[in-house]
């Protein structure tokens, strides 16, 4: 194995710069405060940890501190702040960072429009936006460009963020010759360190069979190397130190480069190094060694091994398993049922694998397990599941703290409160005992443990019904469907897996108070497509219009002078409304109440009251209807006349009394009280007869 340095890597110029004042502001100074990360390094982090410097946010109220910037930059209103507040600033900050800002500034001032090229949540790009005004655009991509509009403009400052690859720069410059005739003045801002650090990576890249890139899983520039070796090789692997990787999947290479960032310390990448030649070294005992092993076979607990049966009895199964000893499956290893006998499973000369627990069991045997090997099977195919992303089905066991237990296949799964379904569930008692076709989001295959969800997999097929049903429908259209629930504005209906809304006021053609007084849930109606709006998911349902409209199932049924039954429905001053079997609604004036004076409808009649009543007019054109109850009334009468002459005729005649001589009377005077009345009208009035023919 040959190991491969690059020609350029680690710390730049900028960043020992900035962890030279660090540590030397942190060896003088007492209660230093550091804004951020000083670089993206965790053992720089740590190390200035480690001496009392204490790591803040930007937006923390400092005082009479001594504060470290980071080499990035910070904001320019911030350390204005810092400043104004008493605090001693230790500006860190790159002298390329600086340059930009300046000339970020400089144009702003004069009215130029800048774009800056990077990352927009980037540190280093966010202090150097707060130097310039209004006119500052960042772009992280070329085709960011054409949303620009610079019509106004007649010239136009081009920046780079410094750790940026300067194909994007270049690309980024020609798109914007494409839409902007004016000026361009393009500042080729990215750190000469940095090109060089790339390309250095890029000629190694291309030599070797594995490259390992050495930096903070944060920094920027130590992505962009990443990315530059990928290109070129096929083995790239980004750590922070060498401690994190596993080295012996790294034998199989032939070369092996090393390159770093530029927050990376000489130290971690010396220990690297250090560490990829020591391996080298081992590489060529440990094949020595193996040359010595391979003479004879040796197995581990943890392990599965081939083995032959050597012997069943009926407790125990003996294998052979090629080491030094034979291996023992106690009755127990052998199935997940108790009930389960030896010979039920095996025979002597079968070849099967098992699980090695334990090297010795006290006289000098392996213990060997069959049934774990079957469970392990299942997880393999349970992980399997997990990685091509197929579906299982989970059957519920029981409701623990946080959501579901479940089985899959006899294995122990778990499915959240969140994930059992779309819809939020109060109760999950009611899912125990079902199966649910699930999606594996979570395995863990070392703990034994997988999260399944409902709901993702509810949600993708709600997704198809929704797209099958907006493409079956049209405006216009009958369809069937069920009350699902019932809101103060309407009720939603299912049709198909997806939901309509039928709007209080397309529920009748009566006014309605609430829609349960029309519909219940879990009713099943028809229902007329209203209006489809699939971009907003929303479409509208009419049970109105599937019903004949009570005005034209009155007029087709009823006529002026017919009688007809109603409940009155509303009382007011002037009359009431009478609520008819079609539907419809008239009006029983007052006047039209009874013979006698009735001072108002409520005197007569009471809410929900069912009543007789004649239609006397019915208007089309305005949909009105007249009614009465004295007419009934009236039609009585003459009925009742007849008989009261009938009854007069069968009496017989009575002699004509004489008439009575009337004396004149004088008149009396009374107290004018604005009434008076004569003793002779007084005789009058007393002998009048309302039955006197």
């Amino acid at each position: 194995m040959e190991i491969l340095l690059s020609e350029c890597y680690g710390f730049c110029g900028g960043v020992k710069r900035a962890v030279q004042l660090a540590f030397d502001t942190a060896e003088k100074e007492t209660q230093v405060k550091i804004i951020g990360e000083l670089v993206h390094n965790a053992s720089v982090v740590e190390e200035l940890s480690s001496l009392g410097v204490e790591q803040i946010s930007p937006r923390d109220a400092i005082e009479n501190s001594v504060v470290i910037t980071r080499s990035h930059g910070i904001e320019k209103q911030e350390k204005e702040k810092l400043i104004a507040t008493g605090n001693t600033v230790v500006d860190t900050t790159c002298p390329h960072v600086i340059k930009i800002q300046k000339i970020v500034e400089e144009a702003t001032e004069e009215n130029v429009p800048v774009i800056l090229v990077g990352k927009k949540d980037h540190p280093e790009i966010l202090a150097i936006k707060s130097y310039g005004k209004e006119n500052v655009f960042v772009v992280s991509h070329e085709d960011e460009i054409n949303s620009l509009n610079f019509d106004q403009f007649s010239k136009i400052v081009v920046v780079s963020q410094t750790t940026n690859p300067i194909n994007l720069l270049n690309r980024v410059e020609v798109r914007l010759k494409e839409v902007f005739t004016g000026e361009i003045l393009l500042y080729n801002t990215i750190c000469k360190a940095t090109k060089d650090r790339q390309e250095a990576c890029r000629v190694l890249a291309k030599t070797v069979d594995c490259m390992l890139v050495i930096g903070g899983k944060n920094s920027a520039n130590t992505k962009k190397l990443v990315e530059i070796a990928s290109e070129y090789c096929e083995h790239v692997f980004h750590i922070q130190t060498i401690n994190e990787l596993d080295l012996r999947p790294l034998k199989k290479f032939n070369k092996i480069g090393i390159t770093a960032g530029a927050s990376t310390p000489d130290s971690v990448i010396k220990e690297a190094v250090s560490r990829m030649e020591n391996l080298n070294r081992d590489e060529m005992n440990n094949e020595m060694m193996e040359a010595i092993e391979n003479s004879f076979t040796r197995v581990r607990r943890g392990e599965i091994v081939e083995g032959e049966v050597l012997y069943v009895t009926d407790n125990e199964v003996m294998v052979n398993i090629n080491y030094r000893a034979d291996g023992i499956i106690s009755k127990e290893e052998l199935s997940n049922d108790p009930a389960v006998k030896p010979s039920d499973l095996f025979e002597q000369g079968d070849q099967i694998q098992v699980f090695i627990m334990k090297m010795d069991d006290g006289d000098g045997n392996v213990v060997l397990s069959y049934k774990r090997v079957e469970n392990m099977k299942v997880w393999d195919e349970m992980e399997e599941k997990f990685n091509n992303k197929e579906l299982v089905t989970a059957n519920v066991k029981s409701v623990v703290k946080g959501g579901l237990t479940c089985e899959v296949e006899g294995l122990n799964g778990f499915i959240p409160a969140s994930h059992a379904s779309v819809r939020f569930q109060r109760d999950l008692s009611r899912f125990v005992g079902e199966e649910m076709l699930c999606e594996i989001i979570d395995f863990d295959k070392s703990r034994r443990k997988f999260v399944l969800s409902r709901k993702n997999v509810e949600a993708k097929e709600i997704e198809e019904k929704r797209s099958e049903v907006y493409g079956n429908i049209n405006e216009g259209d009958l369809i069937d469907g069920t009350v699902q629930r019932l809101t103060n504005f309407g009720a939603f209906v299912d049709i198909g897996g997806v939901d309509g809304l039928i709007h209080i006021s397309e529920l009748s053609w009566n006014r309605v108070k609430h829609p349960s007084d029309v519909v219940s849930p879990g009713q099943e109606v028809k229902v007329q497509v209203l209006k489809v709006d699939e971009e907003n998911n929303r479409i509208a349902l009419g049970l109105k219009q599937t019903t004949q409209k009570p005005w034209e199932v009155f007029t087709d049924s009823i006529k002026v002078g017919d009688v007809v039954k109603g409940k009155v429905v509303n009382l007011l001053d002037f009359g009431a409304f009478v609520r008819l079997e079609s539907g419809v609604d008239g009006l029983l004036h007052v006047s039209q109440i009874s013979k006698e004076h009735v001072e108002k409808p409520a005197d007569k009649l009471e809410m929900g009251q069912e009543i007789e009543v004649k239609v006397t007019d019915i208007n089309n054109e305005d949909k009105k209807i007249s009614l009465s109850m004295k007419a009934l009334l009236e039609d009585d009468e003459p009925a009742a006349k007849e008989e009261k002459e009938v009854v007069a005729e069968a009496k017989p005649k009575r002699e004509p009394k004489p008439k009575k001589e009337k004396r004149p009377v004088e008149p009396v005077e009374a107290e004018d009280d604005g009434f008076s009345m004569t003793i002779g009208d007084l005789i009058n009035l007393k002998d009048f007869d309302s039955n006197e023919e």
